[in-house]
């Protein structure tokens, strides 16, 4: 069996999931890139190369997340590292919102992030490491993005439970919040006019961040450099959450006006 570090990372076939598995497996580390995008989930493998694999995941499903752990720890031998970027947003008024809605974001960030935890704590090995994606969001209110705020909010706290219980195992869960990140994930609310405009203007270091800015916050959390750190939600955002979130929902009317 390979000394090297056995990594799954969720979320792996775009955007910040994508760029963590480049960093995890420059690192060093055999990297399974998990994915409900299955096409996707191959062709970063195949970039990557020999050894890294795939494989096919819905964190919903409660199944298909223990069958990924079992079947990553059964070829591999052991599990080091799990990153879970699954997530989604979507936007609408607290009044307007259908509860099918709220329920549907809340099912992938927060239930899913559980999921994850759980089948993925039953496997790590002592010194292992969980990494969740908050966001800036999880402490920040947006307009429009109650389910978003709350599943987020939600992860935070279940992080730190989760460091409390896995903590004697010498297993430690982290997470990274970021603010405005361009990823496929963000695609919707940078191209409404304003937007990244009013989160630049409203970050201390003046700029949006980028997947590479994030991957290399989630390494740190996964590797021996913070051996001593758990329990932690690391606010990496540029200083948007010294001000205020833009207010989406005025750039949407103000677009659907003209």
């Amino acid at each position: 069996m390979s000394n090297q570090r056995v990594a799954v990372v969720i979320g792996g076939a775009s955007g910040i999931g994508w760029a963590t598995a480049r960093v995890l497996a420059a690192e060093g580390a055999r990297v399974t890139i998990a994915d409900r995008n299955t096409d996707g989930a191959r062709r970063c493998a195949e970039e990557l190369g020999d050894p890294h694999g795939w494989a096919a995941v819905e964190v919903t499903d409660e199944d298909a997340v223990a069958r990924l752990f079992d079947d990553v720890v059964a070829r591999e031998g052991g599990l080091d590292v799990v990153v879970n970027c699954a997530g989604f947003s979507g936007f609408g008024m607290i009044t307007d919102l259908e509860a099918d809605q709220f329920r549907s974001v809340v099912d992938v960030c927060l239930t899913g992030g559980f999921l994850v935890i759980k089948h993925a704590g039953r496997h790590l090995r002592e010194g292992g490491a969980i990494v969740s994606l908050t966001s800036l969001n999880a402490r920040q209110p947006a307009i429009g993005m109650s389910a978003y705020c709350a599943a987020k909010a939600g992860l935070s706290m279940l992080t730190e439970v989760a460091a409390l219980e896995l903590g004697p195992r010498g297993i430690r869960v982290n997470a990274v919040a970021p603010g405005f990140v361009h990823t496929p994930l963000t695609e919707g609310a940078a191209a409404i006019p304003g937007v990244v405009e009013d989160y630049v203007e409203n970050t201390a270091l003046g700029r949006a961040g980028t997947p590479e800015d994030v991957a290399a916050a989630v390494a740190f959390l996964c590797s021996p450099q913070s051996s001593w750190m758990t329990g932690e939600v690391l606010d990496l955002n540029g200083g948007a959450h010294l001000k205020r979130y833009p207010d989406i929902h005025q750039h949407l009317t103000k677009l659907m006006g003209q």
